[in-house]
């Protein structure tokens, strides 16, 4: 898989042409979101992992096989960062959010050992409003039992059910289940909003 990291942008001028799908990834500090991205695209550290919560302050932009772009935006829910900092992040991600005209879904990911947080509910509220696909991943999934972790994509799915229609996935960084039904899902969604003869309607990922 060729993956190439563009560029960091920090306003609207900075984003690379909105010329491909794109799929944004959004979740609170240290849920696995750098990790998540890796995982999928088969590199170690195309996006940084970091034992400090809150260190992605910019929407950071990577090319996917020149089809598709991944986009990680900053974390959110972090207490030490500073209430200045983070209503600069809240600014960026929403312009971001309600303007890029190829984003085509956001992946909203949770830790499966934590409750969600007025933050999740408040980002699927947002994305719904805003008619953008959400898919919820629930990450760390070695770290329960097999028991607990279908127990709680239920509840997550119910607990969400009158905000949005979307299945949890169930993820694990070091053992890779989920990546390909979460791959399958995103090539679903990226291709959705194209006309059946887009060059990028129906593209393949290949590893």
């Amino acid at each position: 898989m060729d993956v190439t990291f563009l560029k960091s942008a920090f306003r609207e001028s900075h984003y690379p042409p909105s010329d491909k799908p794109e799929i944004a990834f959004a979740g609170r500090s240290n849920v696995g979101k750098s990790s998540l991205i890796n995982i999928l695209v088969n590199r170690k550290n195309i996006a940084k992992t970091s034992s400090r919560p809150g260190r992605t302050q910019a929407i950071n932009f990577f090319s996917v096989n020149g089809s598709l772009y991944f986009v990680d935006l900053p974390g959110y829910g972090f207490a030490r960062v500073p209430l200045k900092v983070k209503s600069s992040w809240q600014n960026m991600v929403e312009t971001y959010l309600r303007k890029r005209s190829n984003l085509r879904a956001v992946v909203v990911i949770l830790d499966v050992r934590r409750e969600p947080a007025s933050g999740d509910v408040d980002l699927l509220r947002w994305l719904s409003h805003f008619g953008i696909a959400a898919v919820i991943v629930l990450t760390k999934a070695d770290k329960v039992s097999r028991q607990q972790a279908k127990k709680k994509t239920g509840l997550i799915a119910r607990q969400f059910s009158e905000i949005t229609s979307a299945a949890p996935f169930l993820f694990s960084a070091k053992t890779r289940e989920g990546r390909k039904e979460i791959w399958e899902k995103l090539r679903e969604v990226s291709a959705s909003g194209l006309p059946p003869d887009h060059p990028e309607s129906g593209y393949r990922i290949e590893d």
